[in-house]
């Protein structure tokens, strides 16, 4: 399935019912008062957030949405039925615009959690509503009211505990497939990854939790080169980041160069993510001579914890693992 994680889609509430316009007509009751019935409620448009949607794919094929309307009041008093609700579900983690304005309408951070974004009209009143001791036979009911139409923007963030970040071809995906069962698409050369991945990690007695797999930055990702924006804006709702480096491409001259790169671009997009807990982690340990260059960078950034591993190999990753696991614990923060 295609990762889609912007959609412009418009709504309509359902249109109140008319009310009824009718008299009572029975043997022996040749004329019968008026008794028209309601009309019925036209349905709401709701939106419903579920872990279960990872994209907006659904969203790509339609673009229009419209609740039930509401069915028309009869004769014998009998109300019209409400128009079914519309509830379109979208991912955990969406955020709803208006799409002329770009007004925050809603966000979503929460499993199941709902949110009414257009009442439908209301049924309109019978004839028989109308009747007065002056007025006995109103021969008019009144209509009912239009639904209510609006184009959205929903764009997603990904909600996820754990956002690996870091260059191109850091080693991100080997790293998920290494911690977790998912399989994305891995090969050694830059951005394989084009959208970013989520899997649920089982750490051994502690709650699983989520990583996510965002795609490689670049110097100038805060600006949208190389799609950085669009990906930036995945990490913002992570609970821990981590950064992961290349150890074997380290530069021995200037070790911290690839580190203060990312870092700078996580700052610049928003300043609240230098402020999330985050691990340093040197991967492709494998690598011949990638030992001593972990040494250069280790005493650079000293006296800073950097974890060593080999996602390729397995080297390492159980201890990561378990450190992440600690600290999602220490913070109430894990998902069941």
């Amino acid at each position: 399935m295609k990762f889609i994680d912007e959609a412009v889609i418009l709504v309509e509430s359902g249109h109140g019912g008319r009310g009824g316009l009718s008299f009572r007509r029975e043997k022996f009751v040749p004329k019968g008062g008026p008794d028209g019935g309601n009309g019925g409620k036209g349905g709401d448009v709701v939106l419903r957030a579920s872990l279960r949607k990872r994209t907006l794919y659904d969203f790509t094929h339609r673009r229009s949405f419209k609740a039930e309307n509401g069915k028309n009041g009869s004769a014998n008093m009998r109300t019209g039925r409400d128009g079914d609700d519309l509830i379109i579900e979208i991912p955990a983690g969406t955020m709803v615009l208006n799409a002329q304005t770009g007004e925050l309408i809603h966000d979503f951070t929460q499993d199941d959690e709902q949110f009414v974004l257009l009442a439908g009209g209301r049924g309109g009143k019978g004839n028989a509503h109308f009747k007065t001791a002056t007025h006995q036979t109103p021969r008019f009911s009144q209509p009912g009211e239009p639904g209510k139409s609006l184009e959205i923007k929903l764009v997603l963030k990904l909600i996820a505990d754990v956002g690996l970040v870091g260059l191109p071809n850091a080693g991100k995906s080997t790293l998920l497939s290494a911690i977790s069962a998912a399989t994305p698409k891995i090969a050694d050369y830059p951005f394989t990854t084009l959208v970013p991945n989520l899997a649920v990690v089982y750490p051994p007695n502690s709650e699983p939790f989520i990583a996510a797999d965002i795609p490689g930055l670049i110097e100038g990702a805060h600006t949208g080169a190389g799609l950085g924006t669009r990906f930036l804006r995945h990490i913002e709702r992570t609970r821990i980041l981590v950064h992961l480096l290349d150890a074997s491409v380290i530069d021995p001259q200037d070790p911290l160069h690839d580190y203060r790169t990312i870092e700078a671009e996580l700052h610049r997009f928003n300043p609240s993510l230098s402020q999330k807990p985050r691990l340093i982690v040197l991967n492709k340990l494998d690598v011949a001579h990638a030992e001593a260059l972990a040494d250069r960078f280790e005493e650079a950034v000293w006296p800073t914890e950097v974890f060593r591993i080999s996602a390729k190999t397995g080297m390492g990753t159980e201890t990561l693992i378990r450190q992440l696991a600690r600290i999602l614990d220490h913070h109430g923060m894990s998902r069941s």
